[in-house]
């Protein structure tokens, strides 16, 4: 059986201010003609298909599109929400959509229930599970206490049980949205952290034949059997060396992998450039990156006068511009963003607690910040649901 697996579309997302919809309708142009040119058997979208919870009405209308197009091929879909969606909206109509192909999983009680596909070798599962929020998610698994790796675990159980008790052969896919251990991150992912940890390890996964992830913005192979897709479009400057890619994957009769990038369509090229102002305006070697989406960092120790007005006459698509004197990090002038560089949101409410009070907090204390930033993270994924 050969499936494309993507994920990550954020429909609805701009690039620092940028609107993005028209790349993401190209995307979905290009999807929709590598289905029909390469004789897809199915499509598997692992999560974060918009970029909020509740999404622009032109990203709905995108989504829409996407999905008459794909039915109107005949080549069924299987998608999860993932942790920007709302898996209720997600949801709504999942039944009727299922009749013409279109197989949405939101729900983590279906986590063991597959969509089964045919070929000419039998049957293929592809199995389901959308973001697992582990506070709001535990006690559906029953695991005392709530965090990604026991949830995932859980899921995965119900996925080994259900396949063991198909029949002998039966091929399995797994969509998931998570950050699995040897994964490397982005800036434009939403953090998942809880309990101080967001990774799980791959071994989570072990017992089917692949894993197709979603969530890291670069297209990964963590195993030959558990890989990243990667976002079809770049989401953040972090992103500027990445390739933008699909995975077209063969799965064999006996459950052997083989997979090939796709590329996807380039909107325009990212560049991170660094320097002193006039360095930058004058550098040749930096003609490349005239035509690109441009984050400019300036090393200039005093800053320049009009130096947004002055990088576009070189570069007209500067979306960014940052400037970071050639200080350390001990230097009193250093900039507040560069101190906190590197440091999560628990961890700066730790470095304030030893700012005011001269000592760090001890266990219990850290126990408890913890606790709060997960409640809060729990409480705001609940209220982007209902609003």
């Amino acid at each position: 059986m050969r499936f494309l697996h993507t994920s990550d579309w954020h429909l609805g997302r701009s690039f620092h201010r940028v609107g993005m919809l028209g790349a993401q309708a190209e995307f979905i142009g290009h999807l929709v003609t590598t289905v029909r040119e390469r004789a897809v058997d199915a499509v598997v979208v692992s999560g974060d298909v918009y970029d909020r919870a509740v999404p622009p009405l032109a990203a709905v209308e995108l989504f829409d599109d996407a999905l008459h197009r794909l039915a109107g091929l005949g080549v069924p879909t299987v998608m999860i929400s993932g942790n920007h969606d709302s898996a209720r909206r997600l949801g709504v109509g999942a039944g009727l959509m299922g009749r013409a192909g279109i197989h949405l999983r939101t729900e983590p009680s279906a986590c063991g229930t597959p969509v089964v596909l045919s070929d000419r070798h039998g049957d293929v599962a592809f199995y389901g599970l959308p973001y697992l929020e582990p506070g709001l998610v535990k006690d559906e698994f029953g695991v005392e206490k709530a965090g990604h790796e026991a949830v995932l675990a859980a899921a995965m159980d119900r996925v080994r049980a259900d396949l063991a008790a198909r029949p002998p052969g039966t091929r399995s896919v797994v969509l998931a949205h998570a950050f699995v251990t040897g994964g490397e991150p982005s800036d434009s992912e939403r953090d998942i952290t809880v309990g101080g940890v967001a990774a799980v390890p791959a071994g989570v996964f072990d017992g089917v034949d692949y894993v197709a992830l979603g969530h890291l913005h670069g297209c990964q192979t963590l195993t030959e059997r558990v890989r990243y897709s990667g976002s079809p479009l770049p989401y953040s400057f972090s992103e500027a060396g990445h390739r933008k890619t699909m995975w077209l994957v063969d799965l064999a009769a006996d459950g052997a992998v083989t997979a090939e990038r796709v590329d996807c369509p380039v909107p325009r090229p990212l560049a991170r450039i660094r320097g002193t102002l006039e360095d930058l305006l004058a550098d040749p070697a930096l003609t490349r990156h005239e035509a690109a989406w441009v984050e400019a960092t300036l090393t200039d120790p005093v800053r320049p006068a009009d130096p947004m007005a002055r990088l576009t006459e070189r570069f007209p698509h500067t979306l960014s511009l940052v400037f970071d004197p050639e200080r350390t990090a001990e230097d009193p002038q250093a900039s507040y963003a560069r101190r906190l560089a590197g440091r999560d949101d628990r961890q700066i409410a730790e470095d304030f607690v030893s700012h005011v009070r001269g000592t760090g907090p001890d266990a219990r204390e850290r126990d408890v910040l913890r606790d709060a930033f997960d409640a809060v993270r729990a409480h705001d994924a609940v209220r982007e649901v209902a609003r």
